[in-house]
């Protein structure tokens, strides 16, 4: 079929247009003013100083990153993202400079043409090699082990001599080690050595400087690895009976923890060890002997003690002692890496010069710490590169506001209703005289001492712009973040939480808002205890300050939580109760004098290995079970969606957002009629993943009512794989996926409609058997990969909805509806022209200026958070991965404030002319007039 040049010229300059008008430029000097991005690296795996530099440390990470970390400020001087997945996993960082690594004094990185070498991956396993001051890659080789998966993730790596040993054990049998040249991948040996070692065990041993170490039953087995094929197993008893694998001491000596004890693997020294309590070998504080330093924390008092002793006769070390505050929201300590220098002379003559230690920490929880001279120089928060769930919360009032506010409040309940308009004068007059009081003492300095949340900041705008950022990490760290500014004004740290075992993350809730002064904000974070995964486990805290509620705000719940929501409604404190489902499929409430509220509520669960799903309805009955609870859970439906083979798995359920509000219910159309929505706040989309015999794999999309159970609409893609990505809003959904059969990243977008005549205008019941929708759905192309997807948010729901689009590069793509419309007409533009629907094309656009963070890349995106704000055409968005990026997008423009470049001086002078005027010519007026009646 032909088109006729003019009509595809017409087509072409209309979606321009279109692109072009959902465009946001950005003008450089409005560049960090509404945004703020914090880069971090993750969790040390490894790290050395590097002394080439006095103000360098290199770092790899769990995150799969290598990095150059400042000293003295402890920020990012170079990064590298590497693979992600297992093909990033960091095997090896070598330093080729003397450092606490181990590494040979006297080779140069001239003599061997690297500063950094590390090795990344199994199978293929990478050897990489950077220059230490710009993090470039100076050269690469790839080795590629004839070897099974399992087998290729079990190898190891070391350095010794300027070579680079790969060691694969066999477990029950012997070990494989063949050494290559670090900067060629040539073989040292004709043959990989194959040493006998029917020993080893899985899950028992780990390498050590070149030792490869086994705890078998009661005793310690180690073996050389840098030796010849003869050398002997070396054996050291317990005592006991040995407890997981050996812990190795970092610094590159033979020297593991095992049972609470430390044993060194060259001569017959133990020492006693903590369960907390960490160790660190260096051989450069003391002109290459080797010093064990040993880190323990005291909780009760919150301090860190390092410990040191000269390995050769066990005599304690002081020079490199010290003791210093620990703050309770950072983990327990691990010693990475040390550094000293020669401290100068001091005036007097009985002073003793000393050493000045640097030494760097890794917390539990994520965090990165420098020690220098036995007090904390810098902490920084790399929990915050594993972000779970964040939510974004309004400010408390200011003072001022708060003083209005609780005049508001106060009734005079004593004096009768003759007595309210005078009761109600005098506590106008006597507010503003206090208010004046404290304006003038304001003015002297003396004035009344404003609020902690005054002090800091954390009030309420006009706007509603300026908000708390509750961020919560996979750690169990928690961080109360300006969304303005990007201070982390609160940090609390759980550990005992962690989340859900079936891989969902632990859940934010937010149970009553700042709105509702005097009484103060309150979350909870649901999540299962750490040691104990059969257990729950909440925490209750007010969100703007991070206290929590009373009795410590833990509470630990004697059952495993299968699901939970809130309340629709509020008590008489204006807060919502929890609604928790555990696993015996019992409703519990929280608080419990709440559980009233909770009669002839609806839930639903699903099993993502079975893709089975389950409906359940909860009555209150007073008094009715024998075991004190009054809520009832009654089976409404059950519905299998795994297929005919049961071999679809669930791989991703997506709701509405429980905070939008629809403020259009229908569109109109070119003959002026009207089509209306199928708004159903209960259909939530399942999607679900299996092989398939005959065309490779299918992906099924579900629409379900959880309410009724009935599914509404489903449809199936051939020869699809994940990853998956869902966004559901309003009457339509779009989701992304990856083509096998074509090799790129699609898109479909799905709407539903009720049709010409709406069912009922005013409730919504899914109950009443509404009638199936009219479905419009259309697949469009993507020229990226996606990472995440998410949907604007406004208060009212009056601006229209633009989908962010996370991209692998970094990337955030703010794309308009319109792009997207399933309604883009094939054939016949001319009929959806009136309408303003844009001509269908395959191929989405993404032209650099509808990026949200322009330069700002965030690496790893793995989620994308909104909020609406106080401005209806604004929307905060939140952007987590390795890195935080926080914004606001005004997808329809701020058509509610006015422009900064606004010229208010202009605009007052032309009022005043129009008043002025508008005057003498009144005057004018009123004098001709008299003069026409004289006449």
């Amino acid at each position: 079929m032909s088109h006729p040049a003019g009509s595809i010229c017409s087509r072409g300059i209309v979606l321009l247009l279109a692109a072009l008008s959902t465009c946001s430029g950005l003008f450089e000097d409005q560049i960090g003013k509404f945004d703020w991005r914090q880069q971090y690296v993750g969790k040390i795996v490894h790290g050395a100083f590097d002394i080439t530099s006095v103000d360098r440390i290199i770092v790899t990470t769990e995150s799969n990153v290598l990095a150059a970390i400042s000293a003295k400020t402890g920020e990012l001087l170079w990064r590298q993202v590497l693979e992600s997945g297992p093909r990033g996993t960091v095997k090896l960082l070598h330093v080729t400079n003397p450092s606490s690594t181990g590494a040979r004094v006297g080779r140069g990185t001239a003599a061997l043409g690297y500063d950094v070498v590390t090795v990344t991956g199994s199978n293929p396993a990478l050897v990489r090699g950077w220059n230490s001051n710009t993090g470039t890659l100076g050269w690469e080789w790839s080795l590629l082990p004839a070897l099974p998966e399992e087998a290729a993730l079990a190898a190891v790596w070391f350095e010794h001599d300027g070579l680079l040993y790969h060691v694969v054990p066999v477990w029950g049998s012997h070990l494989e080690v063949t050494p290559y040249q670090a900067t060629s991948g040539q073989q040292a040996r004709s043959t990989t050595s194959r040493i006998a070692a029917g020993w080893i065990a899985k899950d028992r041993c780990s390498l050590t400087g070149t030792f490869f170490v086994c705890a078998i039953k009661e005793q310690l087995l180690a073996l050389d690895l840098a030796g010849d094929a003869t050398s002997t197993v070396l054996s050291k008893p317990l005592g006991s009976e040995a407890i997981g694998s050996p812990k190795p001491v970092r610094g590159g000596e033979p020297a593991v923890i095992q049972n609470g004890r430390y044993y060194s693997l060259r001569t017959d020294q133990k020492l006693a060890f903590g369960p907390r309590d960490s160790a660190l070998i260096d051989r450069t504080v003391q002109e290459g002997e080797p010093i064990l330093l040993q880190g323990t924390v005291d909780r009760t008092n919150n301090r860190l003690t390092v410990n040191a002793h000269r390995l050769r006769d066990f005599v304690r070390f002081d020079p490199v002692e010290f003791s210093t505050e620990y703050s309770e929201s950072l983990g327990d300590p691990e010693l990475v890496a040390i550094r000293c220098k020669q401290q100068q002379q001091q005036s007097s003559s009985t002073a003793r010069p000393g050493l000045a230690c640097r030494v760097l920490l890794s917390a539990a929880d994520g965090a990165i710490v420098l020690v220098q001279q036995g007090k904390i120089k810098w902490v920084r928060e790399e929990a915050l590169a594993e972000v779970e769930t964040a939510d974004f919360l309004d400010l408390t009032l200011s003072d001022a506001e708060g003083a209005i506010e609780e005049e508001l409040n106060n009734k005079n309940e004593e004096n009768g209703l003759e007595w309210d308009v005078f009761g109600a004068f005098q506590r106008r007059i006597s507010s503003q005289v206090v208010h004046m009081k404290n304006l003038f003492l304001h003015i002297l300095g003396i004035g009344p001492v404003p609020s902690t949340a005054q002090s800091a900041g954390l009030v309420r705008d006009d706007f509603g712009l300026h908000k708390m950022l509750i961020v919560v990490t996979a750690s169990g760290k928690v961080f109360g973040i300006d969304n303005v500014s990007g201070k982390h004004h609160w940090v609390r740290y759980l550990p005992s939480f962690t989340g859900f075992g079936n891989g969902q993350p632990m859940r934010l809730l937010v149970q009553r808002t700042s709105r509702f002064y005097p009484l103060a904000a309150q979350c909870v974070i649901l999540g299962r205890e750490r040691t104990e995964p059969r257990r729950g486990l909440l925490y209750i805290f007010n969100p703007i300050t991070g206290q929590p509620v009373a009795d410590g705000g833990l509470v630990e719940l004697p059952y495993r939580v299968q699901q939970v929501a809130l309340l629709h409604q509020t008590g008489p404190d204006f807060l919502k109760g929890l609604l928790l489902l555990d696993y015996n499929d019992q409703a519990h409430v929280l608080p419990e004098s709440l559980a009233v509220y909770a009669d002839n509520f609806y839930l639903f669960t699903t099993n993502p290995e079975t893709a089975q799903m389950r409906g359940l309805l909860v009555k209150h009955r007073p008094g009715a079970t024998s075991d004190g609870n009054q809520l009832e859970t009654i089976p409404t439906w059950q519905i299998d969606v795994s297929g005919a083979g049961k071999s679809q798995k669930i791989i991703a359920c997506e709701g509405k957002n429980p905070i939008e509000h629809v403020h259009s219910q229908g569109r109109v159309m070119a003959d002026r009629s009207v089509l209306y929505k199928y708004i159903n706040p209960n259909l939530v989309a399942v999607a679900t993943y299996g092989p398939d015999n005959i065309h490779k794999s299918i992906l099924n999309v579900h629409l379900v009512d959880v309410v009724s159970g009935s599914i509404v609409f489903s449809m199936s893609h051939k020869r699809i794989r994940p990853p998956l990505h869902m966004v559901h809003s309003e009457n339509w959904l779009v989701y992304s996926y990856y083509n096998d059969k074509a090799r790129r990243t699609e898109m479909t977008s799905i709407e539903l409609y009720e049709g010409k005549t709406q069912t009922n205008g005013t409730v919504w019941s899914s109950l009443d058997a509404p009638p199936l929708p009219m479905v419009e759905r259309q697949s469009y192309i993507l020229p990226m990969a996606v990472a995440s997807l998410k949907e604007t948010i406004t208060e009212k729901g009056i601006t229209s909805k633009h989908i962010l689009i996370g991209l692998t590069t970094g990337a955030v793509a703010e794309m308009t509806w319109a792009l997207l419309d399933p309604r883009r007409p094939v054939t016949s533009p001319e009929k959806a022209r009136e309408e303003g629907i844009l001509p269908y094309m395959p191929e989405l656009p993404l032209p650099h200026e509808i990026l949200v963070n322009y330069n700002q890349t965030v690496a790893n995106i793995r989620g994308i958070h909104t909020a609406p704000s106080g401005l209806e055409s604004t929307c905060l968005v939140l952007v987590h991965g390795l890195d935080l990026f926080v914004t606001r997008v005004s997808p329809s423009k701020t058509f509610d404030l006015l422009k900064e470049d606004f010229d208010y001086f202009l605009i007052t002078v032309v009022l005043l002319v129009l008043t002025t005027t508008s005057c003498v010519v009144k005057q004018l007026a009123s004098k001709k007039i008299i003069k026409q009646a004289w006449k």
